[in-house]
């Protein structure tokens, strides 16, 4: 039987002591398949394997760990959040893996919710349309979250009324696998990559399923930072070319790209020889050949 993945995102990208602690609390009963960790996103993405039982042992102990290592209020970093254990999402491989997943992640966000932090259900398990989107609760940050939930505007799911002091709050979902994609510019000007970012994104009329960000980076670049919540559908090449066209706008070109994690082979049918993904192995990063590997 095909095993679940999770793909947890912490806000710590540059404490490598701290990122190895948390590793080693996620992986007691969990395989790593991949960590991704970015000092200017203030992030590191960890890739995990296992079973029903060991995900939900595996996720909580690592929800644990960082709440006692991961001080949200001592973040510096240009990804948005509202946690510590920020995103914890418990993804299903094949179709009939779906309930397991939906299942599993409604039981980790409980025991994190008993942690004392404020579990939010988002994506596929979002109680209203409004909260699919992890926007909803990011917007404002922080602070701007602890002010909604003070009023009564926001309620969480599982936890308590108000975030963690140090945690903040996690969001929880279930979902089928997506493409966690950067793509780097030619130019160090945010501003050309935040209007790429807008109009690349679904919300600005851009690829169906697509969020993105635009940032500038400390190696002098721009990048536009993007989800593609559905790569069967639109694939990293249709990405590209949509950020080629727009950065052109801006006298900029795409000139590499990395891959946050793992992606389905089906992300990376075309992809073009000239924009060079970062460190890419398709042996650990296409998800079918990783688990077919195990």
């Amino acid at each position: 039987m095909t095993p679940l993945l999770a793909v947890p995102n912490v806000s710590e990208g540059r404490d490598a002591e701290r990122i190895e602690e948390l590793e080693l609390a996620f992986t007691r009963e969990l395989v790593l398949l991949d960590r991704h960790s970015d000092a200017d996103h203030g992030r590191t993405v960890f890739s995990l394997v296992g079973s029903r039982g060991a995900m939900l042992e595996g996720l909580v102990a690592g929800a644990r760990a960082t709440m006692d290592l991961v001080d949200l209020s001592q973040h510096d970093g240009a990804h948005p959040r509202v946690g510590a254990l920020d995103v914890c999402p418990v993804v299903w491989v094949s179709a009939g893996q779906e309930h397991e997943a939906r299942t599993t992640a409604l039981a980790v966000a409980s025991q994190i919710g008993a942690l004392g932090v404020p579990v939010f259900l988002y994506g596929a398990l979002a109680r209203t349309p409004a909260r699919e989107e992890r926007s909803y609760f990011r917007s404002g940050g922080p602070l701007e979250l602890a002010r909604r939930m003070e009023t009564g505007e926001v309620v969480a799911d599982f936890g308590p009324g108000m975030p963690h002091p140090t945690a903040g709050a996690t969001l929880v979902t279930a979902r089928s696998p997506l493409a966690a994609f950067n793509v780097e510019l030619d130019t160090p000007d945010a501003s050309a990559a935040r209007d790429v970012a807008r109009r690349l994104r679904e919300s600005g009329g851009g690829l169906q399923g697509v969020r993105a960000i635009g940032l500038a980076l400390t190696s002098g670049r721009a990048q536009v930072s993007t989800n593609v919540h559905d790569p069967f559908v639109v694939p990293l090449a249709a990405v590209v070319e949509r950020v080629r066209k727009l950065a052109a706008e801006h006298d900029a070109r795409p000139i590499e790209a990395e891959l946050v994690g793992l992606a389905p082979q089906a992300a990376l049918e075309g992809y073009p020889e000239d924009v060079p993904i970062r460190g890419f192995d398709p042996e650990r990063h296409i998800i079918e050949r990783r688990l077919a590997a195990l």
